[in-house]
């Protein structure tokens, strides 16, 4: 799999440009992920590189499929130089393991948390997964693997996480539309969540 994690890698940086620095982490377990860390002006993304080795199957499912799945990858885009986000790298590794941890399948309008704060100081443990294709185009694979689709994460505050548990994550954000919220702001507050 190692040339499925460089065709990854060339695609991220065909988006975002050369990257900046990178980080490995392995759990107990589970195979290494990688967060690449890119600069893109004042904002930074950060991409991870390793989910995507081995599809995502059915919790339910007896057998998992070692070649058909959908395949996935993570992307947080955040404002530099307001809060200590490079500390974001663990936590952006420990939600992409979880498929191969807790058997979940990454989906856009699912919420994926860390159980605590993403970084020093921050008002969010939790991320919404977005629809992918905006900021990185699919990879398509040869057959029968699924394209590598990379997912958008939007950090949501505690109380934006049990309001979308109510209302979905689609809800959620329109919410964020229609108050002009900055997704990327890293020290932000709660958008309003009644009126």
């Amino acid at each position: 799999m190692g040339d499925l994690l460089q065709l990854v890698e060339a695609r991220l940086h065909s988006a975002f440009g050369e990257r900046h620095s990178r980080a490995a982490v392995t759990f107990l377990g589970t195979d290494r992920i990688e967060v690449l860390r890119f600069v893109d002006g004042d904002v930074l993304r950060y991409a991870t590189l390793g989910m995507s080795r081995q599809p995502m199957s059915d919790p339910l499912a007896t057998v998992a499929d070692p070649l058909r799945g959908p395949r996935a990858e993570l992307v947080l885009s955040v404002r530099a130089g307001l809060a200590p986000v490079d500390q974001v790298l663990r936590p952006l590794a420990v939600l992409a393991a979880s498929p191969q941890v807790e058997g979940v399948v990454v989906a856009p309008g699912a919420s994926l948390d860390v159980g605590g704060p993403l970084w020093t100081g921050a008002p969010f443990s939790a991320v919404l997964v977005a629809e992918p294709g905006g900021l990185v185009e699919d990879l398509g694979l040869d057959e029968p693997l699924e394209p590598v689709r990379f997912f958008p994460v939007l950090p949501m505050t505690q109380n934006e996480a049990a309001w979308k548990r109510v209302h979905g994550g689609a809800a959620l954000q329109e919410r964020w539309l229609k108050y002009g919220t900055d997704l990327r702001d890293p020290l932000r507050a709660s958008v309003p969540l009644s009126d």
